[in-house]
């Protein structure tokens, strides 16, 4: 049974793009994700995006073995256009979360093709946790 909360899933169309970062029961803790400021990854991420994407924070997206997980989805727009939800896992570093805002910055999924480097955290959830979180 799922540990997130429905209230994460952003409204299908919404005119930016969505951020979830996830902040639960191991990303965006020191157990799971030591040497990381995960408040300041976070706090990065909403100062980096205002006005530019929403950015969510959730309680658990069950991919707890990809600490720090963060899903952007498409805008209407990038949606429209084909863009689909991306699973970022493993986001660990500083430089990740650059990308991920440098790409979001440029349309995000749909509109923009991300940097080569977001290749090595991309990865597909399971078709239960995928569906939850469209829902």
């Amino acid at each position: 049974m799922s540990r997130r909360s429905k209230k994460a899933a952003p409204a299908s169309g919404a005119v930016r793009p969505t951020v979830t970062v996830c902040r639960g029961c191991c990303c965006g803790t020191a157990a799971k994700v030591p040497r990381l400021d995960h408040e300041a990854q976070l706090i990065d991420l909403r100062t980096l995006l205002a006005g530019v994407a929403m950015v969510r924070r959730t309680d658990c997206l069950d991919a707890c073995e990809r600490a720090n997980v963060i899903v952007v989805q498409p805008s209407a727009e990038g949606r429209q256009a084909g863009g689909r939800p991306v699973w970022l896992g493993q986001v660990n570093d500083s430089g990740a979360a650059a990308d991920i805002t440098a790409w979001v910055k440029d349309g995000g999924p749909g509109l923009a093709e991300p940097p080569d480097i977001l290749d090595l955290y991309t990865f597909t959830p399971s078709r239960r946790v995928r569906h939850e979180l469209e829902d």
